[in-house]
């Protein structure tokens, strides 16, 4: 809701980055336009790491992870490996929240032309093209001053590409990266662009004097800090930011006016009206002349032959295949329980075009809700067959999928806080615990809930993994990669690579061949016995996983529970620990932890040979 002056208190675009930190449901149908962040312009192709001497309460909570604890931004999205990958998050977000316009923001490098194309394809609404003088303050120097390129050879290509290929008509251009002027969005609009983003010119004239201190908290006019004596220096007003964007509008319009455009709808793609500067006569510009004479812009300022009979701007809206989504139909069945509370089950099935099943769901519940969502087990679905791919999608509080057959890739991406329980069909007569009947990348991003998978996982299971429980008879390659939260519980072996990157939660592993140390990655984990309440609350969660998808393997461990105990192993992330045991000497919080002293785990093999020992 807005407020009385038509204000927001919350941010109209939304960012899903790689990490998904605190990407949940709520957030993501609080939003007008969901940006898709594929890179940055200042540094294209890199992760991020914030340390934990950065990571305080609020940004804690903000990216569900705990404080002091370092986050770690893997790379490349993890669900995005070709333009078919990116077609399905743009469909899952659009499922999830049907209102808000789905952006990619792509950075100006050589190739984007061919990138932006594929996008479009992708059924994006909005193509941002980032320039390379954009002013992320977690860039490294190297990439600031070697990677990338200016605004206006990425915008160009990306105008250029759609154009021929008969795509620009489908979705609508931005650009970003160090526009300050009038002159700044005429020259954009001229190359190709409809929309234009200003982030530091406004931030100057809101008061930022450019001391470059955001990273150390000492902002001295209270812009960039979290101090509260600081923040009482900041002197901005809204009216300085919009006396600024007055002056650049008065500059663009008396541009176009020169130029003969009455619109900047007008004004686009018309790149014939830039022409190269000729040599000036004062002795300044001649001397800039004779370095720039031999600049060839004959591809910079091409108008492909396509501009004469095709679209030079958006003239249409994607089409985004929302008609024949299964969820309509669930939802009308739901009815009575996002009205009243009252419980619902709910009998389907599924097929694997059915994609992301349950995620139109799971947004009508948070904009009914909220994030605390509905009462666990309030809309119970019990679905068959074999489901297409993000089965479970963001799933919110009261939701409960069961699947009676298997699903493909991103399985519960970005759970928050619904229940998925996943088994073969009765009829099936080969054993569970050896087959895989989940896919890659299960759980990307999840924050919270509850999923159990009565069979093996692909690889990256639970990757960036920041709250959610989970119990699976065996992973692929990568398990538990980045994670930040939460628990996993493994009844089977791992692929190679387990917990690379894991700086949060814990993961229990059922090691049955004594080999799991040589597939562990031990850079910032250690392995531990269990014991005491971990014991106690593993078993829970082994019960309840036999409970929910009747794993004969879950109730075979549990009748011999002291031989289990002695083959499982706790991964704990090494300054995860440190942060808990310091949590526990405070007195506020005392209590609230359990006994974080550890015991050395030694692998158990027939020869009693340990293969790594960890001695504290």
């Amino acid at each position: 809701a807005r407020d009385a002056n038509g204000d927001w208190r919350r941010s109209a675009i939304k960012q899903v980055a790689s990490a998904r930190f605190g990407v949940t449901t709520n957030y993501l149908v609080n939003a007008e336009e969901l940006q898709i962040k594929m890179a940055q312009g200042a540094k294209p192709g890199e992760g991020g790491q914030l340390p934990g001497h950065k990571v305080d309460a609020v940004i804690a909570r903000v990216r569900h992870s705990t404080p002091g604890v370092t986050l770690i931004s893997p790379p490349p999205h993890h669900d995005i490996y070709s333009i078919e990958d990116l077609a399905q998050l743009i469909f899952d977000l659009k499922n999830v929240n049907s209102r808000a316009r789905i952006s990619v923001k792509l950075v100006s490098e050589a190739g984007v032309g061919t990138v932006a194309a594929g996008v479009a394809k992708a059924h994006a609404d909005v193509i941002l093209i980032s320039g390379h003088d954009g002013g992320t303050g977690a860039s490294p120097l190297t990439s600031i001053h070697h990677a990338g390129t200016p605004w206006e050879l990425g915008l160009a290509e990306a105008q250029q590409v759609l154009v021929m290929n008969g795509l620009r008509g489908r979705v609508r251009v931005q650009v970003d990266g160090q526009l300050k002027t009038g002159r700044d969005v005429v020259f954009g609009a001229l190359l190709g662009a409809e929309e234009f983003g200003f982030a530091t010119a406004p931030l100057v004239a809101s008061g930022c004097i450019m001391m470059r201190k955001c990273h150390l908290n000492t902002c001295p006019v209270g812009v960039a800090t979290q101090d509260p004596e600081l923040r009482a220096k900041f002197a901005g007003k809204p009216e300085h930011v919009i006396r600024y964007f007055f002056y650049v509008a008065e500059e663009a319009r008396r541009l176009m006016a020169s130029l003969g455009f009455r619109s900047i709808d007008e004004m686009v793609g018309h790149v014939e009206c830039i022409v190269p500067r000729p040599a000036e006569a004062n002795r300044l510009a001649e001397r800039a002349y004779r370095k720039t004479r031999r600049i060839d812009y004959a591809e910079l300022l091409y108008r492909p032959k396509e501009a004469a009979t095709g679209p030079l701007r958006c003239v249409e809206a994607q089409d985004h295949n929302l008609r024949g989504v299964v969820d309509h139909r669930i939802i009308a069945e739901a009815k009575t329980a996002l009205e009243t509370g009252a419980r619902v089950e709910i009998a389907t099935d599924v097929r694997n075009r059915d994609r992301a099943f349950g995620a139109m769901l799971s947004g009508e519940i948070a904009k009914r809700f909220g994030h605390t969502g509905l009462p666990d087990d309030t809309i119970v679905i019990r679905a068959r067959g074999s489901a297409g791919q993000s089965f479970g999608a963001w799933a919110s509080p009261g939701m409960t999928l069961h699947l009676a057959g298997d699903a493909n890739d991103y399985v519960g991406k970005g759970l928050s806080g619904g229940i998925l329980a996943i088994t073969p069909p009765e009829e099936s007569t080969f054993r569970p615990d050896e087959q895989v009947i989940v896919g890659n990348t299960v759980l990307y991003g999840a924050t919270s809930g509850r999923a159990f998978f009565h069979g093996r996982a692909g690889e990256r299971f639970a990757v960036r993994n920041s709250g959610a429980t989970t119990v699976v008879e065996g992973v692929g390659d990568h398990g538990c990669e980045y994670m930040t939260g939460g628990t996993v519980v493994v009844l089977g072996t791992t692929g190679r690579n387990f917990a690379a990157g894991m700086s949060g939660g814990v993961a229990f592993v059922y090691d049955e061949d004594g080999l799991f140390m040589r597939r562990c990655n031990p850079e910032m984990v250690e392995l531990e016995t269990v014991d005491g309440d971990d014991a106690t609350k593993l078993r829970t969660l082994v019960e309840e996983h036999a409970t929910r998808t009747d794993s004969k393997k879950a109730a075979a461990l549990i009748a011999d529970w002291e031989t289990t105990l002695r083959k499982m192993v706790k991964v704990l992330p090494s300054e995860y620990r440190r942060v808990i045991a310091e949590q526990a000497k405070m007195p506020e919080t005392a209590g609230l932890v359990g006994d974080i002293a550890p015991r050395p785990y030694q692998s158990w093999r027939d020869d009693g040979a340990a293969l790594a020992v960890n001695d504290g």
